[in-house]
């Protein structure tokens, strides 16, 4: 992961830790490693998502482990120890100064990220479709909807997940909804 942190430019690492802290701190549901990942693509930079990921995943360990622990902004650099000889100085730059800046912020709300198990929902989005043929069907025209969650799972990653319903389906979602909705209501 180190060899990929050194692709990373830094105005984007530096936007990658931010996430990190903000999600850490509860104030985002999580880390949209998806649409950083287009961004730092399109500037030039050979990374794929899974790696990008996969950074996140590090990065935010770190950040929890230094705030489980209270570690000060120069233990956790010298806890790093081994690491930063192999992480690139622009790196250890940011770490630094993310986690002076706002690293005590998150010291207090660490034991309720420790509780969440669940991932949290953060958008839905649908569109209503019509298949008019296929190559063993010359005439469907067959009505669908589609909808697309996003959803961040526990460690901050945000991910889409999507799913196809006939139009009998969504009804029964649809239903499903305003039941939800109405005891609400009654909380």
């Amino acid at each position: 992961a180190a060899d990929k942190i050194n692709l990373i430019p830094q105005d984007f690492f530096a936007e990658l830790c931010e996430q990190i802290i903000q999600h850490l701190n509860h104030k985002i549901p999580g880390v949209n490693t998806a649409e950083l990942c287009q961004r730092i693509q399109a500037s030039g930079i050979e990374i794929n998502l899974g790696e990008l990921a996969k950074i996140a995943n590090i990065i935010s360990f770190l950040f929890s482990t230094a705030a489980r622990n209270n570690l000060s902004t120069e233990e956790l650099i010298t806890t790093l120890g081994n690491a930063v000889s192999v992480l690139p100085k622009h790196a250890v730059q940011v770490i630094r100064h993310v986690w002076n800046e706002q690293g005590k912020s998150i010291r207090v709300s660490e034991d309720a990220r420790n509780m969440a198990t669940v991932g949290q929902f953060v958008d839905i989005k649908w569109k209503l479709g019509v298949a008019m043929s296929s190559d063993t069907c010359r005439s469907l025209k067959y009505p669908y909807v589609t909808v697309t969650l996003k959803v961040a799972d526990p460690s901050g990653q945000i991910t889409d997940k999507s799913f196809e319903m006939t139009i009998p389906q969504f009804k029964n979602f649809f239903r499903q909804f305003k039941e939800m909705a109405a005891v609400l209501e009654t909380v």
